[in-house]
């Protein structure tokens, strides 16, 4: 019995020992597909996330039913922190309220690590379009009868930005949803829709590229990827603010110092200036942050995403 007391006890502290680095590799579960921007900032986390831990972090993409894939990986996984989900703030925050039922319960199934980055929400145009800013965007939309808004699937934080972009302004929108972002890019670069919101990650490299034109940042403040682009609320519109966030959690009944140990690697690895410069220049905005200050963002954000959904009888597909 005190051997198996022994051993069970020394295997949840295996992350902070210095055979760690000889065992299996630690694995973050990304729920989407490779090339997206969650994997790519999974990718950039990973190298430097395995020297902090002394052992080879590597990613592993389990796409499909809005991150519920990825979420029964972790669940079904050994709670020893070796397999560890980051995911974005749909699976996280916006599911539980956008279906009935759901294979996972956040509060039930996982504990906080860290967040890892802020995503702010960006509207872009086709470069062809007349309108020079969101402000301008809204006035051809008030005067059309109906304007039609891509995004990447129901519920999704692009879907919600449309919502919030609608009771802002008064303007009308029709909603198309799209299986994912690349497809809705590409319809609003050859004018089939208007707009389109997105994370800057994802949509940085068309702008810069001249491919889409941004007039409007879902956000406190402006963007530091974006500095001449104006926030909604200078352009006069209130109560836009999308932040798409992507977070690390792992099983609930991971042991407490195994999960304190990972907050440390993942807070010094978004510190590490090479991992740091290749987030921000992708268009993040790195945040690190405690187990208590990310289970308090969940918190906030469920109930924000919530009653929106609910006021706009929003249903997942």
């Amino acid at each position: 019995m005190l051997r198996r007391t022994f051993l069970a006890a020394t295997g949840c502290l295996a992350l902070a020992g210095p055979s760690f680095a000889q065992t299996k590799p630690t694995r973050i579960i990304v729920g989407f597909a490779p090339g997206g921007p969650v994997d790519s900032v999974a990718r950039i986390l990973a190298d430097q996330l395995g020297k902090e831990l002394g052992r080879t972090v590597i990613v592993e993409n389990k796409s499909g039913a809005n991150g519920a894939i990825a979420a029964q990986e972790v669940i079904r996984s050994a709670p020893d922190g070796g397999t560890i989900w980051i995911t974005s703030v749909g699976a996280a925050a916006i599911n539980p309220s956008l279906y009935d039922k759901l294979v996972y319960d956040m509060a039930r199934d996982f504990a906080p690590v860290s967040l890892v980055v802020n995503n702010v929400e960006v509207l872009v145009i086709n470069p062809n379009d007349s309108a020079k800013d969101a402000a301008d965007f809204v006035t051809n939309a008030r005067r059309a009868k109906e304007t039609a808004m891509a995004s990447s699937g129901v519920g999704s934080i692009p879907h919600l930005a449309i919502e919030q972009l609608a009771d802002a302004s008064g303007a009308a929108f029709l909603h198309v949803p799209y299986k994912g972002a690349a497809p809705a890019i590409s319809d609003v670069m050859g004018g089939q829709v208007a707009g389109f919101f997105g994370d800057v990650p994802g949509l940085i490299g068309h702008v810069k590229g001249g491919k889409l034109r941004a007039v409007g940042v879902a956000a406190p403040k402006r963007h530091p990827a974006l500095p001449d682009v104006k926030t909604f609320e200078e352009q006069g519109f209130k109560g836009i603010d999308t932040n798409n966030w992507y977070a690390i959690f792992v099983s609930s009944k991971t042991p407490p110092a195994v999960v304190e140990t990972l907050n440390k690697a993942v807070r010094a690895s978004l510190t590490a200036p090479d991992v740091n410069a290749k987030l921000t220049a992708l268009g993040a905005e790195p945040a690190p942050s405690t187990p208590d200050e990310l289970a308090a963002l969940l918190k906030t954000d469920t109930k924000k995403w919530a009653a929106l959904i609910k006021a706009k009888s929003i249903r997942g597909e």
